[in-house]
């Protein structure tokens, strides 16, 4: 079977960055990650996509009843960047979501989730945050499906975008498709400029303008990171995206 190749008139790649869709080959399309969650178990990962692991990453999974997935990510390379999440949530199941793009120059850098409800009772948490600078672009694209039989679902997605220069952009994309009554569905999106006037305030108390605005920047990404319950792997991701910042804030 012949592989479809996407472009910028699918949906779920319509804020893609086409002359990485040109580069693109089946490999890259078919290739998928499973990942089980047993009843009552917890699975956690982290995806760093830096230079050393651009391009696109799929991922597809499953948690049985009582069970909870936990992926953390960041996307910071140079080039092209897009982890993809498919997700099918049993009885009374969890899905934590935190999700950092940042960095400049002209890379786009992008998560698209796809969650559904399938059963009662199943809970689902979506965190991201986006900083970029020069031409560059960050984009959330986050479906929410709930199933006629999963009542009592409680599912939130919240996106912010703090753009460093005018050139950079951010790209947001909600989807709500819900066919029970009995839920709790959330979403929010902002994006915005650094606030000048925290940063003002700080500096007037004597920290240096560049060490304020990276602290905000700071606060502004742990968002992302904080239902991580790991302490130290926490802070290394926060790291992680505060070198990739550099010199931008």
């Amino acid at each position: 079977m012949t592989t479809q190749m996407p472009t910028l008139r699918d949906e779920d790649w319509r804020y893609a960055n086409s002359a990485a869709l040109e580069r693109l080959t089946p490999a890259d399309i078919d290739t998928w990650q499973d990942l089980r969650v047993a009843p009552g178990a917890v699975q956690r990962q982290t995806f760093v996509l830096d230079d050393s692991r651009p391009g696109v990453h799929r991922l597809r999974i499953t948690v049985a009843e009582g069970g909870r997935a936990e992926i953390f990510a960041l996307a910071c390379a140079s080039t092209y960047a897009r982890l993809e999440i498919e997700v099918e949530l049993g009885r009374a199941a969890h899905f934590q979501f935190g999700g950092v793009t940042i960095g400049g120059g002209e890379a786009t850098r992008e998560f698209v989730t796809r969650v559904t409800h399938a059963e009662s009772d199943g809970t689902s948490d979506q965190v991201v945050r986006a900083v970029h600078w020069d031409t560059a672009t960050g984009n959330f694209l986050g479906k929410l499906a709930v199933a006629r039989d999963a009542q009592k679902t409680d599912a939130a997605q919240n996106f912010r975008a703090l753009l460093l220069t005018r050139g950079a952009s951010a790209n947001a994309k909600p989807e709500l498709e819900i066919y029970a009554d009995d839920v709790k569905c959330a979403h929010g999106a902002a994006i915005g400029q650094m606030d000048e006037a925290a940063a003002f305030y700080m500096a007037a108390r004597g920290l240096p303008p560049e060490a304020a605005r990276k602290l905000l920047v700071r606060a502004f990404i742990a968002d992302a990171f904080a239902a991580h319950p790991i302490e130290p792997e926490r802070d290394e991701l926060l790291e992680a995206a505060l070198a990739a910042l550099g010199d931008a804030a």
